[in-house]
């Protein structure tokens, strides 16, 4: 009903009435009636129908002047209004008008200073099923204050029994009593709030991360056996007898790769073995139903909220050390171009001889120290490292774009309290492992690709011009002439803007920047390639322990490869249920990666709570018309409010992104390195306050 729906409308330019559009869809009875309304109601909440105040219809994208799509709010005051497949519309915040964050809301998009922004027209709907907070008492009544302090509402808590104050919960509204004040029922007791890990179950509780699977999965799990079976070998390849061994962090135990090296020649022999999770969790199940759900698996400081229960993922499905586990496994040969030049795809089972750390394996093949236990795989290794040296370069000679940015790592004491924050480090065994995995990722995805079958892919669009543009000036203004032409971008055109800006004091908040102007990695089964990656085709198959379109690519291989299984009745069932499965993937994913980011800014607030009062160097990394947010050494952001700049008025000037003073002239801008004292932090608000001691401005030394 949705397709005959965004079909019959597609040529339809001015809105029109319900009736008129079930004549349009030639429907003729009652049920289609009523088939037709809630088509129409979730075209409308999927931001693909517009209903207008006189009971109208058309399609959203033949209004160019509307937007339809979900709010999302900044601590910084302003908004982004989350438009699907398209690039997000900024929205300052003198145009959010009544809009809280999470809103679906309509906008006009208006003409500021020649640049897109959005007006927030109406509240289309107002999500409130996910309410985390702390329960609070007043006046014998029980309220939610939100943790979310982005959201503007009152909340009074239905049947407070059993709740204290201090509790968290999780509550979703069951009524609305004014548009700013709701009645909600509390869903689970996170614990209390000053409990270990409470605080980061809230966030993952209010992103839809749960940490605790329902009965009917735990009930499935008794039929999950502990060890593989001699029957579950049955048709698979044996590769016991092969040198293969895994590389991880030094506290993984969710373990779903493992690789082997050997020489064909002057061809290197890789093999990429990956965890067979589609073994175990299977489709229409609850363990299946359950990882749909949840998408990916969430790292949260040292936390983690696994796809598929513990009991899998560091169990029967982990390529443990030792022990026989299934594996769907993908051998390449290469040769010293870093082309492909051979490959099979196909299940087999596999004994890893090691379970290697990154620290050890750099330690061999960046320090040339061989750590204990690792001197049978030294020349594996090397050998490893030469290969990983040649695909990185084939992949930069193709237009591959290599950020390389630095990532926080959280440290905690036994109590969950942040003791410490660090970059964390990626070096050659991070990388190797990664251009592994994109040689696999990439294989996979061409041989369906060329099949021209229906599959899950991984995509990155191409970015829009006019965010290039608008970098590029950035960058002219801060004195930076870079010799790019922006007529036609194309990867090389990103690896030369990178390259030019290397050498520049700013440049790791440059890149980010230029990161940010780019569109996002999503899934889905059309194929548009992998923008960021240079790839014509690219799939996820390396990680089917923690995401859920790599379980699916799994499902596929075995549909096509191994029960060469390409009816009809097959194929459009995937064509027709893919794309729910992409979109879905894509929403879980971005949940995850949201509250990884909020639990990072709330644990960095609490390291900071320690420190106040201590001065630190940083370097500006945002500027904005209330102050300017430092960067510390660590990654730590903190602001710098404008009210706190002595010795002068400051003005916000946009184009140069710049703050400037009235009479001294004197400039804030992005690169600026400064030295500022912590003054106030808070876990709870997650944020972080700076007040300047001195500037150290480079340009006064250039």
């Amino acid at each position: 009903m949705k397709d005959l729906i965004i079909n019959t409308l597609e040529d339809v330019l001015e809105p029109i009435e319900f009736i008129d559009l079930y004549h349009l869809c030639n429907l003729n009875t009652p049920e289609e009636i009523k088939e037709l309304q809630e088509a129409l109601t979730n075209l409308e909440e999927e931001c693909i129908i517009y209903h207008t105040k006189k009971d109208k219809y058309i399609l959203l994208k033949n209004c160019p002047g509307l937007k339809m799509g979900r709010l999302s709010l900044t601590k910084k005051g302003f908004g982004f209004i989350v438009l699907p497949g398209e690039e997000d519309l900024y929205v300052d915040k003198d145009n959010l008008g009544s809009a809280t964050h999470n809103d679906i809301v309509l906008a006009e998009v208006i003409n500021v200073f020649g640049k897109k922004e959005g007006r927030i027209l109406k509240i289309i709907k107002r999500d409130l099923k996910n309410l985390v907070g702390e329960v609070i008492f007043y006046n014998n009544r029980a309220y939610l204050k939100l943790d979310d302090d982005k959201i503007k509402i009152e909340v009074e808590l239905k049947n407070p029994k059993n709740l204290v104050a201090g509790h968290k919960v999780l509550a979703t509204v069951v009524k609305e009593i004014t548009k700013r004040k709701y009645l909600a029922e509390v869903i689970k007791v996170i614990g209390h709030k000053d409990d270990p890990g409470v605080d980061i179950l809230s966030i993952a509780y209010k992103y839809g991360i749960v940490d605790i699977f329902p009965d009917q999965v735990i009930a499935e799990l008794k039929n999950i056996p502990d060890e593989v079976s001699e029957e579950e070998l049955v048709n698979r390849v044996d590769l016991t007898n092969e040198q293969i061994f895994t590389i991880d962090g030094d506290d993984t135990k969710d373990i779903d790769d493992a690789i082997s090296l050997t020489m064909d020649g002057d061809n290197y022999v890789l093999g990429v073995h990956i965890a067979d999770v589609s073994n175990y969790v299977k489709e229409n199940t609850a363990l299946g139903d359950s990882a749909f759900e949840r998408g990916t698996s969430s790292y949260l400081a040292d936390t983690v909220i696994p796809m598929i229960p513990h009991q899998l993922s560091n169990g029967i499905c982990s390529l443990n050390e030792g022990v026989i586990r299934l594996t769907m496994s993908c051998v390449m040969t290469i040769d010293k171009k870093g082309k492909v030049v051979k490959y099979d795809i196909f299940p087999s089972y596999i004994k890893s001889n090691k379970k290697m750390t990154y620290k050890h394996v750099n330690n061999l093949i960046v320090r040339g120290i061989v750590d204990e236990g690792y001197e049978p795989f030294k020349d594996t290794l090397l050998k490893m490292a030469e290969l990983a040296d040649i695909l990185r370069k084939e992949k930069v000679s193709r237009g591959y774009i290599d950020f390389d940015l630095d990532e926080p790592k959280i440290i905690q004491d036994e109590n969950g309290v942040c003791i410490d924050v660090q970059r964390r480090l990626r070096e050659k065994g991070e990388m190797l492992i990664e251009d592994f995995m994109i040689a696999a990722n990439e294989t996979v995805a061409t041989h369906i690709f060329n099949m021209d079958l229906p599959f899950i892919y991984r995509v990155h669009g191409e970015p829009n011009p006019e965010k290039i543009e608008d970098f590029l000036n950035l960058v002219k203004q801060m004195g930076y002439k870079l010799n790019v032409k922006t007529d036609d971008i194309t990867p090389f055109t990103m690896q030369k803007i990178l390259n030019e800006l290397r050498d520049k004091k700013e440049f790791d908040i440059l890149s980010s920047m230029l990161l940010r102007s780019m569109k996002k990695a999503e899934y889905s089964k059309d194929n548009i390639g992998h923008f960021g990656l240079a790839s014509k085709n690219y799939t996820h198959f390396t990680s089917p322990i923690r995401r859920y379109p790599d379980l699916t690519v799994h499902r596929l291989l075995k549909t096509y490869l191994v029960d060469n299984d390409y009816s009809m009745e097959t194929i459009r069932f995937l064509d027709n249920n893919l794309e729910n499965i992409a979109k879905q993937s894509s929403e879980r994913e971005v949940a995850a990666i949201n509250a990884e980011r909020e639990v990072d800014d709330m644990k960095m607030a609490e390291y900071m709570e320690s420190h106040i009062g201590e001065e630190f160097d940083g370097i500006i990394s945002t500027v904005t018309t209330f102050g300017f947010f430092v960067e510390l050494p660590n990654m730590i952001e903190g602001l710098v409010h404008v009210s706190t700049i002595k010795g002068d008025h400051y003005n916000y000037v946009k184009e140069l992104l710049s703050l400037i003073g009235q009479s001294t002239k004197k400039r804030f801008t992005i690169g600026d390195k400064v030295h500022v004292k912590c003054v106030a932090a808070s876990k709870l608000t997650q944020t972080v306050d700076f007040e300047l001691c001195e500037v150290k401005d480079d340009r006064d030394q250039e």
